[in-house]
Formats: structure tokens, C-alpha cells, sequence
């Protein structure tokens, strides 16, 4: 596990929102796609004629979020565990590519639920930056900088119709702070509740910050939607989960270097790490994001020569798709799958991705379950302590037994795959308006 945290630190894996900073830039079985909310943003259906306001106006309780999975019931002896699949989205601001739509759409059509990590800050206009004291470094400060007020507007009315159509809203906090002294590694518990207390207020008060009346409220209550989130660059988790545990969250999705495997609890949260999964054409593994697939192709910038982008497309979408059939055919681990809404290298991650959730949520795989974190831990937490770490004691590429005890039938992939050369830093581009992609 060491080797596996080095290489992820050796090879920026898990950027996140910063990478874009720093390069410029049905729950149940997959046919379930009945009655998944508005296909419009903004749009009301789903919702209650009088939604009980919260304080500005920002937010507001809707009552039981629509569009979720029938309620979760634990595993029966020897009953084979269903394939959980998490795509999640860090950052989650629409920043005019159409991309935070057309995967709420590829959602719908095909049953998948997932988690948005929003930046906070990616609700105040630049002009109101002061109002963000992010610890260790300068008021107003962000290194993905601060969206347009019409990005701010179709980010809210994204996010808004999302959540309606059953998605989580979870947070990737506000700066994407990931070097310097001012990193978030170095942050304590008591600065991780203060930048978490920021966030939360962020979503919370958009509409006084940003003088919009036209938009409807965010159909939920932020304080209790939020229980959990991933950490800018996969740094920092240690102090931060004493300060999450606190404030009641359930999860983190912090962790670097993860294995295929079944999660464990640390500090009482779950710990849902992304990914190794194999990457077609090398002898190593690659972290299930996309950057930190780029990271290992075009190395220094997220505009590579465009003669590579078809191999490199069909590499990203072999890479998930062998990630999702060496679980599903083994040991049932939950697929973890992290994304930005970003066009590095024409675009071809997102299609990656896309290709991706057609092959993993095609209808005839009746037992695979593509949800959110939240929707995840929720099955975890019903299920037989015994049940979960009998299913723990499955190592990666494990075939699943409904004898006693697993058994190691079959192998798929290395379990502790070779260091990767190491990517160069890569290399800061020019945006216009002082906007990053997400």
C-alpha cells in the first residue's frame, strides 16, 4: 500500500479541480430509468407546491429527495453482492461546455445516479471573492478562481435539477488549495471546520451574495444533504476526518492509492478511495479519474499532439471498462470512478467516461447498481457486520464464493503493479477571465 500511495503522489494523481487551475484548463438495476425528474435545469416537477424556505432563500426543504433506490436490505447467506458503480464529479460548475447536462442526460437514459463534489466558491462572484478566508493564504484567494456570474446562474439551475433527479450533492470544499504552505495538507481539524463552515455557507447564501431573485432555491437543506466529500488534490484527509466525523458526515472519498477491494471505516466515516484499475498497453495501474489517466499520457499539458487522442480515448475507455469487469467478475468491489466536467485532449476523457457508463449500465446486467456515495453507504450500513468482512477478506481479482470463506479461483491483475515513470508537472496555461474549468 505505500508503493501505491508514492506513485499517486509522484504522479499528481487525483488533481482534481486544481489540475484545471494548474494546466489551464436507477439505482436498482440499470433499466430503471422511470420517472428520473425535469430534463430541463431548473425545472419543477418532482417538487412541493410550498417548499418551506431556509434562511435567504438560497435553499430550501423539499421534503424526501425523489428519484431514490427502494429502501436497502441486508444480503441473505451466500447471496452474491450486487455491483456497485460511483461516478463522481469534482468541482461540478457548468462553465458553458454543456457538459454538466449532457451527463445529466446520459444519467437518465440509462438509469445512473451520481455524486457532484461542489466548490463552493464556485457560487461567489469574483466580485465578492473577500467574503472567502481560506486558511493559510490570502483572503479571496482560490486557485481555480471564481466563476462568471452566468456560469455562478446555470451551475445553480444545473446542480438544482440534478439533485431532483436523484443525484448527491456532496463538497470538494472551496480553494483547491494542493501546494505551498498554504496547502490543505497541512490544514488542522479546527482550519478544515472553518473552510467546511465557508462551503456550507457558500451554497446556502448564493442569493445574497449574488443579488439573483429570478432563480428558484436549491431544493435541499445543505447542512443535511452534506455528508461527504473528496479533498483537493487527495490531500489532507487525515485532519480532516476528525472534523468531518464531527459534523456527522458518512464518508470520504479522500484516499489515494486505493485498491479494488471492499471499504473500511476510518475515524467512523467509510473510506472510499479512488481506484487501481488496469491500464491497457502497460505494466502498471492507473487511479480511476481522468486526470490522472491524462497525467500518464500527454504528462505536462491537457492539449497533447491531437494525432494520439483516438488511441488515447480508446485506451481511457478500455482502462474503465477492465476496472468494472475485473469487480464485477471477482470480488464485487465497488467500482470508484472520479471525473471533472473538463475538455483536456479534445475532450476524449469525457467520452471515455461516456463510453464507459453505456457498457457498465447496459440493461442485460441486471445485478449491477450504478449510485452515488450516499446511496452506497446506505446499503453498507444495513448490511451484517460478518456479511462485510467476509467480503473484505477478498483481494483483488478474488472470485467471489457463496462457500464459506472465499476462494481464490481466479486472478485478475496484479495486486501490487510496478512503479509507473513518473509524469512532469504540468505546465500552467492562460484563461480567459480569471475562469477555470472544473
Amino acid at each position: 500500500m505505500r508503493e501505491s500511495r508514492d506513485i499517486t503522489r509522484r504522479t499528481l494523481l487525483g488533481m482534481g479541480v486544481g489540475a484545471a487551475a494548474a494546466l489551464g484548463g436507477g439505482v436498482g438495476c440499470s433499466s430503471a430509468t422511470a420517472s428520473l425528474g425535469p430534463s430541463e435545469p431548473g425545472a419543477k416537477a418532482n417538487a412541493p407546491v410550498k417548499p418551506r424556505l431556509i434562511g435567504d432563500g438560497s435553499t430550501a426543504d423539499y421534503g424526501r429527495q425523489p428519484n431514490q433506490p427502494p429502501k436497502p436490505v441486508p444480503l441473505e447467506p451466500g447471496e452474491k453482492p450486487p455491483q456497485f458503480v460511483i461516478f463522481s464529479w469534482d468541482g461540478a460548475g457548468e462553465v458553458g461546455n454543456g457538459l454538466f447536462p449532457r451527463f445529466r442526460k446520459l444519467a437518465r437514459d440509462h438509469g445512473v445516479r451520481m455524486t457532484f463534489f461542489l466548490s463552493g466558491v464556485y457560487l461567489v462572484p469574483e466580485s465578492k471573492k473577500r467574503l472567502y478566508d481560506p486558511p493559510n493564504n490570502p483572503v479571496g484567494a482560490s486557485d481555480i478562481g471564481y466563476l462568471t456570474d452566468g456560469h455562478i446562474r446555470e451551475t445553480l439551475r444545473q446542480m438544482r435539477a440534478a439533485w431532483l433527479e436523484g443525484h448527491e450533492v456532496g463538497t470538494h470544499f472551496n480553494g483547491h488549495f494542493c501546494s505551498g504552505s498554504g496547502s490543505v495538507a497541512h490544514w488542522t481539524p479546527k482550519e478544515w471546520e472553518y473552510e467546511i463552515e465557508q462551503a456550507v455557507s457558500f451554497v446556502s447564501r448564493w442569493r445574497t451574495h449574488t443579488g439573483f431573485t429570478d432563480l428558484d432555491p436549491l431544493p435541499f437543506d445543505y447542512r443535511k444533504e452534506l455528508v461527504g466529500g473528496r479533498t483537493p488534490c487527495l490531500l489532507g484527509q487525515d485532519n480532516l476526518l476528525p472534523t468531518a466525523a464531527k459534523l456527522g458526515w458518512r464518508y470520504d472519498a479522500s484516499s489515494a492509492g486505493g485498491l479494488q477491494v471492499w471499504p473500511r471505516k476510518k475515524h467512523g466515516l467509510w473510506d472510499l478511495p479512488l481506484q487501481q484499475m488496469p491500464f491497457p498497453g502497460h505494466s502498471f495501474e492507473v487511479l480511476s479519474m481522468d486526470y490522472n489517466i491524462l497525467a500518464n499520457q500527454s504528462k505536462n499539458t491537457t492539449r497533447g499532439p491531437s494525432h494520439h487522442y483516438s488511441s488515447w480515448r480508446r485506451q481511457a475507455t478500455e482502462s474503465y471498462i477492465a476496472g468494472f469487469d475485473r469487480a464485477y467478475e471477482t470480488n464485487r468491489a465497488p467500482f470508484f470512478v472520479g471525473n471533472h466536467f473538463e475538455e483536456w485532449n479534445g475532450g476524449i476523457y469525457m467520452d471515455a467516461v461516456e463510453e464507459a457508463i453505456k457498457y457498465i449500465a447496459d440493461d442485460k446486467r441486471k445485478d449491477v447498481r450504478p449510485v452515488s456515495f450516499r446511496q452506497f453507504v446506505d446499503w453498507l450500513d444495513v448490511q451484517s457486520p460478518a456479511v462485510l468482512a467476509g467480503l473484505r477478506k477478498l483481494d483483488v481479482g478474488e472470485k467471489w464464493s457463496a462457500k464459506a470463506g472465499p476462494k481464490a479461483a481466479s486472478k485478475a491483475g496484479p495486486k501490487a503493479p510496478p512503479k509507473p515513470e513518473k509524469p512532469q508537472k504540468p505546465a500552467e496555461e492562460d484563461t480567459e477571465g480569471g475562469e477555470e474549468d472544473p
